[in-house]
């Protein structure tokens, strides 16, 4: 490519995958206070998958990896740029995971750093690919979303365990000159205003590891389901509105709307408010649960290997975390099927 000609970046693959072992409603029932009624009613998650003791993220980012390097056409060697959207990493700070997956998969001598964005991570990494690639930074960036939660979560809290599992999606996103095939845009923002609406208190430099800090249940993930449910419905629905407008693109346009697997009750609050046909918004949510940072590759994933997303689809994503982040993006799939 020349300088003179302009760079675009574009989902060139998708790959995921969870663990086989499955925790649900009916198992959750024997280890808590719940029923399979309850949960389906509230959240619309049937089951979720559960990642072995001895597997790490890593191992779970590892397998989605593979896939989405092998369905880009590349070889390990093309790739410059490993990022990683994680908020259970394999390690407290440090080393980041992603340095960790790009060992595994002997990806040598490349930039690799993790992003703490919550289930926003996917689609905040989207836009970091995103400015990479069209500065003329990277060509081939693999974009990683991984979640091993089942080790932050209390699953003596009803509250929580119920919600969320394990997985991981990958994508490459790459350089192309062909405008069609580019990323067409990305909102992303945040509000530390909320932060204790969902997080992890421990460990850190406000609560360092001690055994007063594990006796409390620090290091489980805390939620305030109301207040979250609320402002993530509101938030959503904002963001996604604002970028159609700006684009110009009418929800009717949207081949894929890809929203975070959190719970069945906002998805569907939001495709109602955008007035979004039953066809066009993708859910995964009653089979994984929420994945977090996973959510959406997982998502795009699934109707990958369904034969649904085909070459030049739009998709739309839209999610909402933990910080408290959210985010939403256009984009085309430029993948080979």
């Amino acid at each position: 490519m020349s300088r003179s000609t302009p760079i675009y970046a574009a989902m060139r693959s998708i790959g995921a995958y969870v663990p086989p072992k499955i925790l649900s409603n009916a198992d959750l029932e024997k280890m808590v206070d719940t029923s399979d009624e309850w949960i389906v009613k509230r959240t619309g998650i049937r089951e979720r998958h559960i990642a072995d003791p001895d597997v790490a993220t890593s191992d779970l980012a590892v397998e989605a990896a593979r896939d989405a390097i092998a369905r880009a056409g590349l070889e390990h060697e093309e790739i410059d740029l490993v990022l990683c959207a994680t908020v259970t990493p394999d390690y407290f700070n440090m080393p980041s995971t992603a340095c960790i997956i790009s060992d595994k998969l002997g990806i040598r001598n490349v930039q690799a750093f993790d992003i703490s964005a919550a289930c926003s991570g996917f689609v905040y990494g989207l836009s970091i690919a995103k400015a990479f690639i069209e500065s003329g930074m990277k060509r081939n960036v693999l974009l990683i979303g991984a979640e091993k939660f089942s080790s932050i979560v209390d699953y003596t809290d009803r509250s929580t365990c119920i919600l969320f599992g394990d997985g991981a999606g990958a994508a490459v996103i790459s350089a192309t000159e062909n405008r069609d095939e580019g990323i067409v845009d990305i909102h992303a923002s945040a509000d530390g205003s909320y932060a204790d609406f969902l997080m992890t208190p421990a460990p850190g430099s406000v609560h360092p590891a001690s055994c007063e800090v594990i006796e409390q249940g620090l290091q489980y993930v805390k939620m305030k389901g109301n207040e979250t449910f609320k402002l993530a419905v509101k938030t959503l629905t904002k963001d996604v509105k604002e970028i159609l407008e700006k684009n110009g693109i009418p929800a009717e346009k949207i081949d894929h709307f890809v929203p975070h697997q959190a719970n069945y009750r906002i998805i569907k609050a939001v495709g109602d408010a955008l007035k979004m046909r039953e066809d066009q918004i993708i859910v995964t949510v009653e089979k994984y649960g929420n994945t977090s940072a996973a959510s959406i590759p997982m998502a795009i994933n699934d109707i990958y290997e369904e034969g649904r997303l085909r070459y030049g689809d739009l998709m739309l994503l839209d999610t909402f975390g933990g910080g408290l982040t959210w985010a939403s993006a256009l984009l085309p799939f430029a993948g080979k099927n």
